[in-house]
């Protein structure tokens, strides 16, 4: 697919004409210079024509931010990736230093670049622009990107620009696999590890990572979306409006996600937050892989990895079947049994039981161990189906439902986990009146 990436200094906009040309809110839009870090993609189209769109930090130099080299060379692999490059400056501070430094830039790519002039609301401000012809880069477009006005003519020029597309690509059915956790575990450094490439800034600094990065992982046999999330905080403790808009980033991907991959840190252990957000992947549906990560440091002697397995299972019950993969992203240490059990994990959450299969299985076994009696009334479940949901839900058909209790419903769960694989899936089971 045909990649747009939008550049230029930061503060112009570009992040905003970025949520208008994706057609939702996916770039955390804020006043602040320097809110967005690393490259964030999103799909759109136009007259019958999809294609991608990347948006980019504010390319600067000699700033106060700490980010800027990392920005700056994000800025550069999206120039290097993308089929066409939207430059974008704004009418009311003409052109700067920074403007110029792109241009230049620009006009030494063999890549097509479309000038694109930022909030112009009125016709006064039209006029203002023509003074960009001095940058080099032909005719400016005027758009208000948050208005949107001028972006038809905009999408046309951009449609003009593209190199024909191959085929289409069936993408949307591919599993989403999303990397959540507290900051500074290490999610940014296991996107990077597994891609093989620098995707996304990595530093010591929590909160690093402020959007949730989607990228399409294709290798080894393997086709899906990894996405990498912000670190999740304890609400009394994110402070800024940036930070709690990256938060509710992470949320949307993990409702959006099939399988989540929580990451923790060995030298810190599985805290209350973690137990928050595994909590959050349950309540979603959503199917979980536990990976400890740090696990170079941490003194071991020849039970530790089974005493770690115990006290987290023993942490997260009732829901405790779920894998545990122990990692060293710094030494690449397992991180492809990571991939390997997610995938597993996202094939056992698509799995169907036909309902002769779990009637053979599971009759027998309530017969030998029916639910206790209650107030003198015997209750019988005569009949047991998987229903047509996207993630593994029962149905019991019982003569008094009412009467079953959780202790019961738990037994039953725990003996289709021991038949069929549903390692860290969630699974709901529900009795109906026969």
């Amino acid at each position: 697919m045909s990649l747009v990436a939008i550049v230029g200094r930061p503060n112009v906009g570009k992040s905003t004409l970025f949520n208008r040309l994706v057609g939702e809110r996916k770039a955390i839009v804020d006043a602040t210079a320097g809110t967005t870090r690393d490259r964030h993609y999103g799909k759109t189209d136009w007259n019958g024509r999809e294609f991608s769109v990347i948006d980019t930090g504010g390319y600067t130099v000699n700033s106060d931010d700490i980010f800027e080299d990392e920005i700056r060379r994000q800025v550069m692999l999206a120039i290097d990736e993308a089929d066409v490059i939207l430059l974008l400056v704004e009418v009311s501070t003409g052109i700067t230093d920074l403007d110029e430094l792109m241009a230049d830039i620009l006009r030494r790519s063999p890549k097509k670049v479309i000038l694109v002039c930022n909030k112009v609301d009125n016709n006064d401000q039209i006029y203002s622009s023509h003074e960009f012809y001095a940058l080099g880069l032909g005719d400016p477009y005027c758009i208000s990107s948050m208005s949107g006005s001028g972006t038809g003519d905009l999408m046309d020029a951009i449609l003009a620009a593209l190199p024909a597309d191959d085929a289409d690509e069936a993408e949307d059915d591919l599993p989403r696999i999303t990397i959540v956790g507290r900051p500074n575990v290490g999610k940014s450094s296991l996107t990077n590890a597994l891609l093989g490439t620098e995707r996304n800034i990595v530093t010591s600094i929590a909160g690093t990572t402020r959007d949730s990065i989607h990228t399409r992982y294709n290798k080894f046999g393997m086709d899906f979306y990894l996405v990498d999330t912000a670190g999740m905080r304890k609400k009394g403790k994110t402070m800024e409006d940036l930070e709690f808009y990256s938060v509710m980033r992470s949320i949307r991907a993990i409702e959006q996600s099939d399988v989540c991959v929580l990451m923790l840190d060995a030298q810190q252990g599985l805290e209350s937050q973690d137990l928050n957000i595994h909590n959050l992947i349950v309540r979603n549906r959503k199917g979980c892989v536990i990976v400890v990560n740090k696990w170079d440091l941490v003194e071991k002697d020849s039970n530790t990895m089974k005493e770690w397995t115990e006290f987290l299972k023993k942490r997260l019950a009732p829901f405790n079947d779920i894998p545990i993969v122990f990692t060293s992203v710094l030494n690449r240490q397992r991180i492809l049994d990571v991939l390997q059990t997610a995938i597993r994990v996202h094939q056992s959450r698509k799995r169907r039981i036909s309902t002769s299969e779990l009637n053979e299985e599971l009759l027998p076994l309530i017969e030998n161990y029916p639910p206790p009696a209650t107030k003198g009334k015997y209750i019988k479940i005569k009949y047991v189906t998987q229903l047509p949901t996207p993630t593994p839900q029962f149905a019991f058909f019982v003569n008094l439902p009412q009467y079953i209790k959780e202790p019961y419903r738990r037994f039953l769960e725990n003996n289709i986990r021991e038949r069929w694989d549903f390692a860290g899936v969630p699974i709901q089971i529900y009795f109906r009146q026969k």
